[in-house]
């Protein structure tokens, strides 16, 4: 018996602590805004119309909501273990930017269908190094993000389809289609 003890104890030293979480979960407009806790991006705020649910460690925690077309959002929230805490947000729109546009987005040089090419697939898309929405969203027909002509730097970093860093060239009228690494 003394034995276990000795055992459950030593294991006790040797794991980590585990931190105590709860949940966060956003509602407000737009949904697909991005979510960011403590500077990290956990994921759209909203999917397919439900709030996505994010687990996060106990305590207080800053908290931005950003979309391209609308000015940030910034609060604190408290978060408690074992509990839900709601987000009520509403971001102001900016003014609607003047053309010409060039589209930007992401495939893999196969022709286009209604579903997305990389379903699941939340990561943060960044130019600029300003976040403007994730790679689900960016490959669908008739999707993709409208932006003035120029040259922009983009930075993904995916789970599924590894890094992506490098320039892009947006014309204007054209369609800029930035090839997904890996199948």
């Amino acid at each position: 018996m003394k034995q276990i003890i000795l055992a459950v104890f030593c294991l006790a030293l040797v794991l980590p602590a585990t931190a105590a979480t709860g949940t966060l979960k956003a509602h407000g407009k737009p949904g697909d805004a991005g979510l960011f806790v403590d500077g990290k991006y956990l994921g759209p705020a909203v999917r397919y119309t439900f709030a996505v649910k994010y687990q996060v460690e106990e305590g207080t925690h800053e908290v931005v909501l950003q979309d391209p077309r609308y000015e940030d959002f910034k609060t604190t929230v408290t978060v408690k273990a074992g509990e839900v805490t709601d987000l009520k947000y509403e971001l102001t729109k900016l003014p609607e930017p003047k053309g010409p546009f060039g589209t930007l987005k992401f495939g893999r040089g196969k022709p286009e269908t209604f579903m997305s090419m990389v379903v699941g697939d939340t990561s943060a898309v960044y130019l600029n190094g300003r976040f403007v929405g994730h790679l689900e969203e960016m490959n669908h027909v008739g999707t993709g993000l409208l932006l003035p002509p120029g040259k922009y730097e983009l930075r993904c970093s995916s789970p599924m389809y590894g890094e992506i860093n490098q320039t892009v060239e947006v014309v204007a009228g054209k369609t800029t289609k930035v090839k997904i690494p890996r199948e």
